[in-house]
């Protein structure tokens, strides 16, 4: 018989427990992405390499053919990893880079999150092939894109059927958190929120403002009323 008690389950990713890939957030890969409107697209890749680069999270940043084609990753990702060295490769397949994987050998993670472009040939590739090499695999939808919606959604089904776990941006953020009575990261998450996180940052600068609250160890206050603002 199952017996609850208050810990966390295993999937749930943890900061220190996985390994961040972004992949080809570049101007000539996002001029053809229809999946998603473009500035969502660079707000929630904005929201997921702030909150890994708050939380320690090991993080790859890589791009395709930077100078003769692809121009530079958003600003948005490397203003929130400042002297991060760029891994670029003139392979679609992130995985199948020599440069890639001699860094996610050195990471040491047997858990991958995925984010980038596009969702049916960059991000799907090194999904596959992580999953086929035994890592577990987790793709944050919202921060890719495609050249249409077709392409995207077929995209994720087909990497979900072969056991990729999709997740969101704003999702990827509060799972890091998990616990508003975690203060030291609180003004972390709640600030990135706020600047990236949509309504639901707007719900937190509402709730601020009017009741000027924070959490505390039994999470009340602005919080619960941000929390329910956003929904």
């Amino acid at each position: 018989m199952a017996h609850a008690t208050p810990t966390p389950g295993n999937l749930l990713v943890k900061p220190d427990d996985h390994l961040l890939i972004m992949i080809d957030f570049q101007s000539q890969m996002s001029f053809a992405t229809r999946s998603i409107d473009a500035v969502m697209l660079r707000n929630n890749a904005a929201l997921v390499a702030h909150a890994a680069a708050g939380f320690g999270v090991s993080t790859i940043l890589t791009t395709v053919a930077e100078k003769s084609f692809s121009g530079p990753m958003f600003s948005e990702i490397t203003d929130a990893f400042p002297g991060e060295t760029m891994l670029d490769r003139t392979s679609m397949n992130t995985w199948e880079d020599a440069g890639v994987i001699e860094r996610i050998n050195a990471a040491g993670k047997g858990r991958i999150v995925l984010a980038g472009l596009w969702t049916s040939v960059c991000i799907v590739g090194p999904a596959l092939s992580a999953l086929d090499q035994g890592y577990e695999v987790y793709v944050i939808a919202d921060a890719c894109g495609d050249v249409s919606e077709e392409a995207h959604e077929r995209a994720m089904e087909r990497m979900v059927q072969a056991g990729v776990r999709p997740m969101t941006a704003l999702q990827y953020l509060l799972e890091l958190q998990r616990d508003w009575a975690r203060a030291e990261t609180y003004d972390l998450t709640t600030g990135i929120a706020k600047k990236f996180g949509g309504a639901y940052g707007l719900g937190i600068i509402y709730a601020k403002t009017m009741f000027g609250g924070q959490e505390n160890a039994e999470v009340s206050g602005a919080g619960m009323a941000a929390e329910a603002a956003a929904k």
